[in-house]
Parts: structure tokens; C-alpha cells; sequence
């Protein structure tokens, strides 16, 4: 395949928040996870040390937090203050201790540089409890708000920009779930007070691809919304955790750019896409593992919805299948970066996270190492690139039909503040290298990073490490000079 590229056709500027990342209140990913004052690696506050430290170093932008579904039934007062009493989680049927709340949550964010992105409760909440929850955050000293938060010991406001009026509100699943009437008008109304507490908030709303849902809520609130959201996990398996094979994931990269295709198209219809800009604010190639909660029957004993959880932390789980179909979705992202500003990887921690924790440490899995390249590597502004002889191949589907996708999948980026080309490139055969052409006008030696392992079944554990990252200076850069990337490999090629 032959990549060209013209540093003056520029897509844009990609917004770093792309490379961002969520967590919730389910399972190990607070308590356990990030927060934990009983493990040794524990900080003066109770978060992880090592944990942070691995959210530092792939620079995190910004965290969404509580939920997920979590939040359609959580009451933000419950977590804040010096007495505190558990409650019952409805959603995912847990006693949460609410030990870990706003304050925590910020002093989390402020501890890994990160910007907070909450998500309000639009399940069981109302439209006041949201913007209360703003006036506790944003303002200085008005009101009963604000004020506890100065009793609390934070005398300073947060500040917290990014704010969701609630979560998968549209899904029969959710608590508190919603029509697109009423979504429309509760979230109108939400968006409207939230405004009034602090008008420098940036609002998103729940939404999917869908036509009809999407031009109710846009009717009725798009003049309050900077953002509209979108969650995608490709491998349904909520039920079953039967994980679907390589050849399957990369199925699902097959039109990674439908969901933004149908929403482009929609903001543009309503003359609104340079007001509101995409937010992939849940996203992950697996869905989470939870049978009988989501579902008419419930589980009646733990052994039937609790502790099954505990095969999301299984970590032979997460293999270069997930490490190739994250950073083609990247890839996605960059591409559309005109109107996809803000992407958060569902978890960060545990669970379908990159990160697990375990009480001797941490295990990187392999979708990490995927945020290491992208954040630290990449140029923030993304070229128009064309390819040439990017062939297709036939991919099992997960009904057994035969997906075509193209073998290749490259995003090309330069650098506002500094000479040079960062090319993203996956290669997705499963079996043999592929030729990679660069038609650059450009000067400097290149340099390639790549992320696999021997197979791709390959994975890291608590006693293994199968996949990391490897670099290797391939010589000083001429025009048509050719690559060839190792099968099921994640490569960014560097000229500089």
C-alpha cells in the first residue's frame, strides 16, 4: 500500500480528549482499583501510587466519572461531607460506601492532571440536583452549595467544565430510562439551570445514532449542548463473556466511521456541526461482563450476577486483538477530528480496563501501550492522507458471514510547533507482514515504534509479559521508501 500525504491538506487539529478515559463505580475499578487506602501502594489520600503513575504517563486529558450506569440511581450528596452512609447501587446491586465521592474524584483528577468530566444522574435525579451539583463545584460562596463545599474543606471551586446530563437514558436497561419526549424536555430543562449556575460549562446529553432520537433532543436543547454522545462497545457479550476471536475483531473494524457518518450528517442537517462536536464518551471493543442484572430476570444469588465480574479481570483476555481494533478506532477518531472532539476508554482501570491492579502491582495490558504511542508520539495536527492498494480481506463475522475490511489503517499527523510526520499505521493481518510505501515531502530519519507479540492470542499477566513495544531507526527517509509492517501490529512511524 502506498500512503501520500500533502502538508498543506489538513483535516485539522486534533483535540488531545480523544485520548481520554472513563471510570465507574462497578466492580474493582474505584475500590480496589484507583482507590484503595488498605493496599501498600496506597498514598497519604488512599489512591494507588502506581496506578497514578500509569495514568500519568499516558498524559490522561480527561475522566469521566461516576457512570456509566451507575449514576441513573446515585445521589452526589451521598458522597460528599464527613458522614457518609452506604447505599444500595441499583443499578449493578452492590452496597457502595460513597467513600469515594466529588471530592475524592477531584483530588483524583488534580493528582494525574487530567480535566473531570462528570456525568449527572437524569435516571432518578432531577434537573435541580444536577445544577446543584454545579453550584458545589463552580461557585465561589452563593448558596447552601457552594458553601458545604467550603465546610468540606475546599474553599476554592473546581472549576469542572465538562458535564453530562445523564447516560444511556435511551436504553430500556438503564434506571430512569427515558422516551425521546421526555428526554427531550428533562434535558432541556437540565441544561437550561446548568447554564444559569455557571455559563462557561460544556453540556453533552445522552444520545446514539439514531435519527429519531437525536432530532428530539437537538429540537429541544441543542442551543444549550456543546457536545452530543455516543457509546460503542463492538463485542456484545454482557451476557456470556464469549470473547470474540481475532479474526472477528477485525470484523468490527469493517466501517468504524458509520456512527459518525449518521451524526455528522444530522448536526449538518440542523446547521449545527460547528456548534456541537461529537463525544465518544463510552467506548471499548468488549462490552462488560454482567449477566442477569441488565436483564428481566435477575440473578437471585450472587454466584448468578456478582461474582461472574470478577472473569472481566481475567487478563489473557485482553491480547493484541484489542491493542489492533483500539488504535484502528483511534485512527477513526483522528481522521474525524473535525467534529469528534473528546473519546473516553471504557474503563481505565480493571474490569475491560488497560490498566489492572493486583496487591503486588500493576499489569499494563495491551490496549496500554496503545494510549503510550498515540499520546506521546503523535503530531496533534492530522493531514488529509490517501492510500493507494489498501487491499481487502474477508474477516469471519460473529455470526459466521464473511466481513470485508481493509488490511491497512493509517492516520497521518505533523506537528504545529516543530518539523516532522507521525504516522499511525495498523496492520491487521493476522498472519504476514504488509509493505508500506510513505510519499512524504519530507526530510529526517525514521523511526518505527510497534506494539505486538509473538501471536495474536498474546497477552500480559501477573507472570508474563507477551506484548510491549519495540523501536527500531530505520535509516534516514527518502520518497517511496518502503516499510513492511509485522502482522497484527500497531506501528507509529516517526520522520524527523
Amino acid at each position: 500500500m502506498i500512503i501520500h500525504a500533502d502538508g498543506k491538506r489538513i483535516i485539522g487539529k486534533r483535540d488531545f480528549m480523544i485520548f481520554g478515559h472513563f471510570i465507574e463505580h462497578f466492580h474493582r475499578q474505584i475500590y480496589g482499583g484507583v482507590y484503595d487506602p488498605e493496599s501498600p501502594f496506597a498514598d497519604e489520600d488512599g489512591f494507588r501510587t502506581d496506578v497514578l503513575e500509569a495514568m500519568r504517563r499516558i498524559r490522561v486529558p480527561i475522566l469521566r466519572w461516576p457512570g456509566g450506569c451507575f449514576v441513573s440511581s446515585y445521589h452526589w450528596r451521598d458522597g460528599v461531607g464527613e458522614e457518609r452512609t452506604p447505599s444500595f447501587d441499583k443499578a449493578w446491586r452492590v452496597e457502595d460506601p460513597n467513600t469515594f465521592g466529588t471530592d475524592e474524584y477531584i483530588k483524583l483528577c488534580r493528582k494525574i492532571g487530567c480535566e473531570p468530566y462528570i456525568c449527572t444522574n437524569a435516571g432518578t435525579g432531577t434537573a435541580e440536583e444536577m445544577s446543584d451539583w454545579v453550584e458545589y463545584c463552580n461557585l465561589e460562596s452563593e448558596g447552601k452549595n457552594a458553601r458545604e463545599r467550603i465546610r468540606n474543606g475546599h474553599q476554592e471551586p473546581y472549576g469542572v467544565v465538562y458535564w453530562s446530563i445523564g447516560n444511556e437514558n435511551y436504553g430500556s436497561w438503564e434506571i430512569g430510562a427515558k422516551t425521546s419526549e421526555e428526554w427531550g424536555c428533562l434535558t432541556r430543562e437540565a441544561a437550561k439551570m446548568m447554564k444559569h449556575v455557571d455559563p462557561d460549562t460544556e453540556l453533552t446529553a445522552a444520545a446514539l445514532p439514531d435519527v429519531d432520537w437525536n432530532i428530539q433532543l437537538l429540537k429541544s436543547c441543542g442551543q444549550f449542548l456543546d457536545w452530543i454522545s455516543i457509546h460503542e462497545y463492538w463485542d456484545p457479550i454482557h451476557q456470556t463473556n464469549a470473547l470474540a476471536n481475532y479474526g472477528v475483531c477485525m470484523s468490527y473494524t469493517a466501517d468504524l466511521e458509520k456512527s459518525v457518518r449518521k451524526v455528522r450528517g444530522l448536526l449538518c442537517a440542523m446547521d449545527l456541526e460547528k456548534k456541537i462536536r461529537i463525544a465518544f464518551d463510552e467506548w471499548n471493543l468488549r462490552g462488560w461482563y454482567h449477566p442477569n442484572v441488565h436483564t428481566i430476570r435477575q440473578g437471585r444469588t450472587k454466584e448468578e450476577y456478582l461474582y461472574p465480574r470478577d472473569d472481566n479481570d481475567r487478563n489473557s483476555s485482553y491480547t493484541i486483538a484489542d491493542a489492533v481494533f483500539s488504535a484502528c478506532f483511534l485512527n477513526m477518531c483522528l481522521r474525524n477530528c473535525d467534529i469528534v472532539g473528546m473519546a473516553n476508554f471504557a474503563p481505565v482501570v480493571n474490569t475491560r480496563g488497560c490498566i489492572y491492579t493486583y496487591d503486588k502491582g500493576i499489569v499494563l495490558r495491551s490496549t496500554y501501550y496503545v494510549f503510550d504511542m498515540y499520546t506521546n508520539l503523535l503530531g496533534d495536527v492530522v493531514l488529509d492522507a490517501w492510500t493507494e492498494g489498501n487491499k481487502m480481506q474477508a474477516f469471519p463475522g460473529r455470526e459466521g458471514e464473511s466481513v470485508e475490511a481493509p488490511l491497512m489503517d493509517v492516520a497521518v499527523t505533523a506537528f504545529s510547533d516543530r518539523a516532522g510526520i507521525a504516522v499511525a499505521a495498523v496492520n491487521k493481518d493476522c498472519s504476514s507482514g504488509q509493505p508500506l510505501t510513505l510519499d512524504f515531502d519530507i526530510e529526517g530519519d525514521v523511526i518505527i515504534h510497534t506494539l505486538n507479540g509473538e501471536s495474536t492470542d498474546s497477552y500480559n499477566d501477573v507472570d508474563r509479559t507477551e506484548v510491549s513495544v519495540t523501536e527500531r531507526n530505520a535509516g534516514v527517509y527518502r520518497r517511496g521508501m518502503e516499510l513492511v509492517l509485522e502482522p497484527h501490529s500497531v506501528n507509529i512511524i516517526c520522520i524527523r
